[in-house]
């Protein structure tokens, strides 16, 4: 199980792209200087030798030993997600529940053979995908009601099945990278067009489970509106939809799956829409005064039928942390993009919408025709090429902040237009009041990641000086408190984050009670025992084996 190439056990990337010392320490300085805070020394992340592990409480049969292995790497590397809570805890060499075991089936069968056997042992299964969670959804903290626990990594059951270019839709299995999807799509001039932020690593399953949304800020913005059908392994049997492009019959079964984040079933793969590679690209940047302004701007795009590609609006501080602006005015970020037309008249129809709202555009557009299209551009000086830069940095550096003492946490919600103002304004306040009272001072930045003709998405940022060894406890006030300032002006307590285990407290609040107690059905009748993510969506229970109400004679999982 030592051929794939290894990821950071503790942190974003791979093993061969961190970088070396004198590089951390430099950037380090940098981001002092930037935000005024930070420690002054640069700690060095743990070895992997130096990390002691409970003994794990599980064995495998034989029938599985090629497939499931308690590997010391394995089992740290996938004890976490991603989130600043999850880094900072394996930077300090934190892992007191970990894996037992880590299964790496290869096929469904395979897959189907690791439940069945969990289901007898009463192990916990934590389905995992490309491990880049924020929000607590692959911790294996599942309470005392089991035996042990087992994530099941899908990262072999990958590749580019099948390839319908009449339909424009694909056949992709659970474990493939958004990267390699890509990749095998381009021979067919096709691609997904599905970016999250954690594009290099997140996989097709791991994007449907949690309702991903990804890069671009209009049209097919979550991976639900890619989806045609899906199949999935459940305790209770498989579960596989019809291909469709759309129905009315009843309830939709791949709606139940899209965001039920592993506790239903283990989704294997999907027929997904695909589309034509974008040729032709048209992009600019426009200055505000404010970040009101911005917004009022980037709703009057939207409302007039326009859908672009890109409608990203960074308030000041934002700007300027990524090296779109100067730090004294907001900047909008627009973006068009097609296969076969120009995209020049659309860019120029925005652009005047923007200055209707006071919007100041920055420089000539940027132009990318079909001969140039695929290139990569940087070293630009574009503020959309700046913030692009830094966005798909971000994750990387967050590493470096944890190593100087630098607290970094993301909030993002979703919200009416006509909410927007009051809980931008409460939310604001309540994360500098948080990270202030817990921290002593803070930057708290935001931006719009999408923008709807009712609503938009709104994406937080808190830096603060972290205290060695509270962080965790920081982390938990700031949260808390953002949380439920959201919550409390109305919007959504994730938009494109899912829920896991952290967003769980005001999940239940936000979602109604019958429908929390139809979901707990479901998840009786196709998970009797449940072993699947228990405490995701729903609480885990507090004792072993079935409930009385959901004891079901159990079937193969395959034929």
């Amino acid at each position: 199980m030592a051929d794939r190439r290894r990821r950071k056990f503790w942190g974003w990337g791979y093993e061969d792209e961190q970088p070396g010392r004198a590089e951390v320490e430099e950037t380090a300085a940098l981001a002092r200087d930037m935000l005024g805070f930070g420690g002054t020394e640069v700690r060095t992340p743990p070895r992997l030798e130096d990390i002691h592990l409970p003994d794990s409480r599980l064995k495998a049969p034989a029938s599985l030993s090629g497939i499931v292995t308690a590997d010391p790497y394995e089992r740290v590397s996938h004890a976490y997600g991603k989130s600043y809570r999850d880094v900072v805890r394996a930077f300090h060499g934190e892992f007191p529940h970990p894996p037992d075991l880590v299964a790496l089936p290869r096929d469904e069968k395979e897959t189907a053979a690791v439940l069945e056997w969990c289901a007898e042992a009463n192990a916990a299964v934590i389905p995992y995908g490309g491990g880049t969670s924020v929000t607590g959804g692959v911790e294996p903290l599942v309470g005392d009601a089991y035996a042990g626990t087992v994530t099941l990594d899908l990262g072999r059951l990958s590749g580019v099945v099948e390839v319908d270019p009449v339909s424009a839709s694909a056949r992709i299995l659970a474990g493939t990278t958004l990267p390699d999807a890509d990749a095998q799509l381009r021979p067919h001039g096709l691609t997904l067009r599905h970016y999250p932020q954690s594009y290099v690593h997140a996989t097709v399953g791991g994007s449907i489970v949690t309702r991903a949304g990804g890069h671009y800020a209009t049209g097919r913005t979550h991976i639900d509106e890619f989806v045609q059908s899906v199949r999935a392994l459940t305790p209770a049997g498989p579960w596989e939809s019809r291909r469709l492009p759309a129905s009315g019959a009843g309830p939709s079964p791949d709606r139940i799956l899209i965001g039920s984040e592993g506790v239903l079933g283990v989704v294997t793969e999907a027929w997904l829409r695909v589309q034509d590679r974008p040729l032709h690209r048209a992009s600019a940047s426009v200055r505000h005064r404010t970040f009101a302004e911005g917004a009022r701007a980037a709703r009057a795009v939207v409302r007039s039928g326009l859908q672009p590609a890109n409608c990203r609006l960074l308030d000041p501080g934002e700007a300027l942390l990524n090296g779109a602006g100067d730090g004294t005015s907001a900047v909008l970020i627009l973006g068009f993009e097609s296969a076969r037309h120009p995209q020049e008249t659309l860019l120029s129809q925005a652009l005047e919408c923007v200055r209707e709202h006071g919007g100041e555009p920055v420089g000539e557009p940027r132009i990318s025709r079909p001969e140039d299209a695929d290139a990569t551009q940087r070293g630009g000086q574009a503020p959309e090429q700046q913030w692009k830069d830094g966005f798909q940095a971000a994750p990387y550096l967050r590493d470096t902040l944890v190593a100087t003492g630098i607290l970094v946490e993301t909030f993002e919600t979703a919200v009416t237009w006509n909410r927007f103002d009051e809980l931008d304004e409460a939310v604001l306040q309540a994360a500098r009041r948080a990270a202030e009272a817990a921290c002593g001072t803070s930057v708290v930045n935001r931006r719009l990641t999408h923008v709807y003709p009712d609503g938009a998405a709104v994406y937080y940022t808190v830096l603060a000086p972290a205290r060695r060894g509270s962080e965790t406890a920081q982390w938990d006030a700031v949260k808390a408190a953002v949380s439920e300032a959201i919550l409390g002006a109305g919007g959504t307590i994730t938009h494109h984050h899912a829920v896991g285990r952290d967003h769980r407290p005001w999940y239940d609040r936000q979602r109604p009670d019958p429908f929390a107690a139809a979901l707990d059905a479901v998840k009786g009748e196709l998970d009797p025992h449940r072993i699947l993510n228990p405490g995701v969506l729903l609480p885990a229970p507090e004792r072993s084996g079935p409930s009385a109400a959901h004891v079901l004679t159990r079937t193969r999982l395959l034929p």
